[in-house]
């Protein structure tokens, strides 16, 4: 028996076929087969309008590609100038403009992949004076009213669509994605929230849904019978007057009548108040959208949002809620995603931990996408790992988010490397943020620089407390440093009270706060402290469910865009979230999440004070002057999340000594 246990871990850890065979089976579509049923989403990465970006991009897919994702979609394209997102945005609209998509779909066929143009029509979320929509209705998220489309128009735009695919064939591309979901020009047409026409092309469904139609007919004509076209449906608007679950259905039958070969989940509008993609949505938190609409669709359906982890992808394939799973930010976190599923190796995957830091905040601030755990994603030519012809012994000083990806990505480069850190684990300050509720994810990159330092052979000393006389008895040729970071102080009078805290002693459990608390800070930190302190790091035993329920989600599907009362609950504790600065408490934040945690914050009752100025402790609580008056806030404890400051005692010393 002794030698059985070694085989069946053999057996069924090394091949991941057997763990997941689901999520790697091929899908047969007719004309093609999928080598596996995953869909590397769409998602703008910005090198679409940088200059020499094509072939940047054709670096950036191939690698996915070659890392065995199953179907490639890109980042949205505009089939005409009207649709483009900013002036001057990608378009094809030309053959000379698909002669410059021809390096991307060689690139990825030579890694043996496929890969899909998504054409993108952003109606009346386009950011330019020649926006056009269903209606002339403005939305609420850009500053542009938008134009009517007159029915010229319409037919004017329905052929750009098809002309626009027919050129993205011309370029190598597999087949479009025509994206009719999250609120775009299509989306404007389908929901009554946004159409007001009262001609063929609104009011009733049949009217509504016209336009979407006549568009997948015309690109199914314009591509021939062997081209994949996806149709990305909004399932769940999440906005008022959106389309009900008959209304859904009913468009995903007609779109499969009409040509297309799979459809794509979409959920929520971009201008909906409810977080669809955001760390704090738990995994796979629509899987059961899709699930609702497959037995009823007759073409494969695919599940998205919040799928990160192939065994949750293996869930939602094997228990029926989808035929496939997209995933975008996952294959930017880590371009070999399934191939390490494949052979076995899950626990090497680089799991996307849903920040948005590098990846959709640089796309809105109109820099090219990154990613907060892989910054070589989108840079693929750029930063480029080689063997150096002298190996070196490298120490790193330091065991946090930089140390670890300082140490593995020497080791990779073939240098001998020691890691030093002073606690009895590695991942310093993603120990801290794992315990904030939404951000449970960063414990999974913990996990895999601990796998990866481990599988590189790098040399790791825990417990150690680093010196600089120490660093040098070991003889290294370089020494990187990166000894982190420590709490703030805010600079009070009675700082030492002890009432006191520290944001870090606050998260570990060392201090446990009253039901009454000031934080002193409205940044990162004092946002993710209040979320902290209201319970929500409590454990929930259904966070799907409660999810749904907090945010209004409608689970039954049968109210117009899904949306119910929400319910916010009691507040676990009465907060005063301050900062000394005036302006937005949270401004700062994050484009793409900030507005989460704002929410939250009003939505929790929590009172929001700017230019304060911070006294100090008094008997009967936190005294402070705001608007020119002093008051004593009656807090039974404050805690500071005044931000951090670099440990640089070590880093100085050895650059003394010319070491570092």
């Amino acid at each position: 028996m002794g030698m059985l246990v070694p085989l069946f871990n053999i057996l069924f850890m090394s091949d991941g076929s057997m763990l997941y065979p689901h999520l790697l089976a091929q899908l047969d579509l007719g004309h093609v087969q999928l080598r596996n049923r995953t869909l590397m989403g769409s998602m703008h990465t910005g090198l679409e309008e940088e200059r020499g970006g094509f072939e940047r991009m054709a670096a950036y897919y191939a690698e996915r590609a070659a890392g065995e994702a199953g179907l490639i979609v890109t980042g949205g394209i505009a089939p005409n100038r009207a649709g483009a997102v900013v002036p001057f945005g990608a378009k094809l609209t030309t053959a000379a403009e698909a002669r410059r998509h021809t390096v991307i779909t060689n690139a990825v066929h030579q890694a043996g992949g496929l890969i899909c143009l998504q054409i993108l029509h952003t109606g009346r979320y386009a950011y330019h004076p020649f926006a056009v929509s269903a209606s002339a209705l403005q939305s609420p998220i850009t500053p542009f009213k938008p134009w009517e489309l007159t029915q010229s128009g319409i037919r004017k735009t329905v052929a750009s669509f098809a002309r626009c695919a027919q050129l993205a064939r011309e370029a190598g591309y597999d087949g479009v994605e025509i994206m009719a979901s999250e609120g775009y020009l299509i989306n404007q047409f389908i929901a009554p929230a946004t159409n007001q026409r009262t001609d063929d092309y609104g009011g009733s469904m049949e009217n509504r849904h016209r336009l979407a139609i006549e568009i997948v007919r015309a690109v199914r004509a314009a591509t021939g019978p062997d081209s994949i076209i996806i149709f990305r449906l909004s399932m769940l608007d999440l906005v008022q007057n959106g389309s009900t679950f008959e209304e859904v259905l009913a468009l995903g039958k007609a779109v499969a009548a009409a040509g297309a070969t799979l459809i794509n989940t979409g959920i929520g509008w971009h201008e909906a108040r409810i977080p669809t993609i955001a760390a704090v949505v738990p995994r796979a938190a629509f899987a059961w959208v899709t699930e609702s609409f497959r037995p009823h669709l007759p073409i494969p359906v695919i599940a998205t949002n919040r799928i990160n982890d192939p065994a949750v992808a293996e869930q939602v394939l094997a228990s029926g809620q989808a035929d496939m799973v997209s995933m975008a930010r996952p294959f930017l976190a880590d371009p070999q995603f399934v191939k390490k599923a494949r052979m076995g190796k899950a626990h090497l995957i680089n799991t996307c931990i849903a920040c948005n830091q590098a990846c959709l905040d640089h796309v809105f601030e109109r820099k090219p996408a990154s990613c907060l755990v892989n910054p070589f994603a989108c840079r693929e030519t750029v930063l480029v790992k080689k063997t150096s012809p002298q190996p070196r012994h490298v120490v790193v000083v330091g065991g946090g988010p930089a140390g670890m990806a300082a140490a593995a990505t020497a080791a990779e480069c073939g240098h001998r490397v020691t890691l030093v850190e002073a606690a009895a684990r590695v991942g310093g300050q993603f120990h801290l943020a794992k315990l904030v509720p939404g951000k449970e994810e960063y414990a999974e990159t913990v996990r895999y620089f601990e796998n990866l330092l481990a599988d590189l052979g790098v040399e790791v000393l825990l417990n150690t407390k680093a010196t600089a006389d120490w660093l040098l008895t070991l003889k290294a040729d370089r020494y990187l440093i990166a000894t982190g970071v420590s709490p703030r102080k805010a600079g009070f009078e009675n700082e030492d009270d002890p009432r006191v805290l520290r944001y870090d002693e606050v998260l570990l459990g060392h201090k446990t706060p009253g039901p009454k608390v000031a934080i002193v800070g409205a940044g990162g930190i004092g946002f993710d402290m209040s979320a902290y302190l209201l319970g929500g790091h409590a454990k929930i035993e259904n966070p799907k469910k409660a999810f749904q329920s907090y945010w209004g989600i409608d689970s039954t599907l049968q109210s117009a865009g899904g949306l119910i009362d929400p319910d916010y609950g009691q507040p676990g504790r009465e907060l005063w979230l301050l900062q000394r600065s005036a302006g937005k408490l949270g401004g700062k934040l994050g484009k793409t999440t900030g507005w989460i945690h704002r929410l939250q914050t009003k939505q929790q009752k929590v009172h929001l004070w700017g230019s304060v100025q911070y006294i100090g402790m008094q008997p009967g609580g936190f005294e402070i002057e705001r608007l020119g008056k002093r008051l004593v806030l009656p807090v039974d404890h404050v805690v500071v999340c005044a931000g951090q400051q670099p440990l640089k005692h070590v880093a100085d010393t050895l650059v003394g000594l010319g070491c570092a």
